[in-house]
């Protein structure tokens, strides 16, 4: 199994999407400054996470959502209020 997953940091009122078989470490490696990209935003938080069948369905789940932006995908499925 995999996870898809969207973080945010409220440091930097930004959005991050990955995907990762293992969501635990992964959030975990983020909030230790792993990710040179994205650690100025720790502590990042989970806002919303699911899991799929495959490496290939998350790739592309993940691409997805990145072509449509953090913000709007979770606006449109309801998950974001503001």
């Amino acid at each position: 199994m995999f996870v898809v997953y969207i973080l945010y940091s409220d440091i930097t009122s930004r959005f991050y999407i990955g995907q990762t078989d293992d969501l635990i470490n992964r959030l975990k490696e983020h909030n230790a400054g792993e990710t040179p990209s994205i650690k100025n935003g720790k502590p990042w938080r989970v806002v919303w996470s699911v899991q799929v069948s495959s490496r290939s369905e998350a790739v592309m789940l993940e691409t997805k959502i990145k072509n449509r932006g953090a913000k709007r995908f979770l606006h449109d499925n309801g998950i974001l209020t503001w």
